[in-house]
């Protein structure tokens, strides 16, 4: 890449790195949210669940995982800044149990009218991560025929409790997300100017044998994380030992742009 000096290609192949690996992440992110939905829906009792998150500065809400018969309509649907059940649970902090959605004045009817659904009793609870509310969780309907049992008291206090689990995996997802977007706004076309030669320099550090392992170690790592709090501290204990050991460790910090 002729026009790209050294120390600018080491920052921008660090940059690339730092993004595969966020992309790495994202899949199996979203994959577990999800998972972590059926689970608490089954001991909810609840036919349907999803997570809305805040899209853009306005406060409009949308969709980024749901589970049930009408999953795959719902994601990325839009609910306007403070519309519907979810849009008072974001903005006000407060959870909230809906026996009766249709006769209930904030419900948002427009999504039901989108996916066919009839949505009739509602639990949505806010997602909270370092104090911030980041989105919304909901629980929809019971599994059976209808007239369903409004969700209760205890149930809501369950939901809160889950909400907190959710809500790591979303912040998580967010920020392997924003990591991701970067590297499509630095390796996209702008203004009509000829970006191919960047884009030839990406595909040659994505195709490099060292970004592949890198990849590989992410991937390991990322599966040891998941087995238990002994393992991933026997992780952090061996990373650390190999950096503070090696040469190159401090030249080398993805977080060092």
């Amino acid at each position: 890449m002729s026009e790209v000096s050294g120390t600018l290609e080491s920052k921008l192949t660090r940059l690339v790195e730092t993004v595969d690996i966020a992309n790495t992440l994202t899949d199996p992110l979203t994959n577990s949210i999800e998972n972590l939905m059926r689970v608490t829906a089954s001991e909810l009792n609840s036919e349907e669940a999803s997570v809305l998150i805040r899209d853009g500065d306005d406060g409009d809400l949308r969709f980024l995982s749901a589970i049930g018969r009408v999953a795959e309509h719902l994601l990325d649907l839009k609910v306007p800044a403070g519309k519907g059940i979810a849009g008072f649970v974001f903005s006000s902090g407060q959870p909230m149990v809906v026996a009766d959605a249709g006769g209930e004045e904030t419900f948002y009817a427009e999504v039901d009218k989108r996916t066919g659904y009839s949505t009739q009793t509602i639990l949505a609870t806010p997602l909270r991560y370092n104090g911030e509310i980041i989105g919304v969780l909901e629980y929809v309907n019971r599994i059976g025929d209808p007239p369903y049992a409004p969700f209760s008291p205890e149930e809501m206090d369950k939901a809160a409790l889950f909400a907190d689990a959710v809500a790591s995996l979303v912040a998580a997802y967010e920020s392997a997300k924003l990591l991701r977007e970067l590297g499509r706004k630095a390796s996209g076309d702008d203004g009509g100017f000829e970006f191919q030669e960047v884009r030839d320099w990406l595909a040659s550090v994505r195709a490099a044998p060292e970004h592949v392992e890198m990849l590989d170690l992410a991937v390991l790592i990322r599966e040891v994380a998941a087995r238990g709090d002994a393992e991933r501290q026997m992780c952090r204990e061996i990373i650390g030992a190999i950096l503070k050991y090696s040469e190159r460790g401090s030249e080398r910090s993805f977080l060092s742009f």
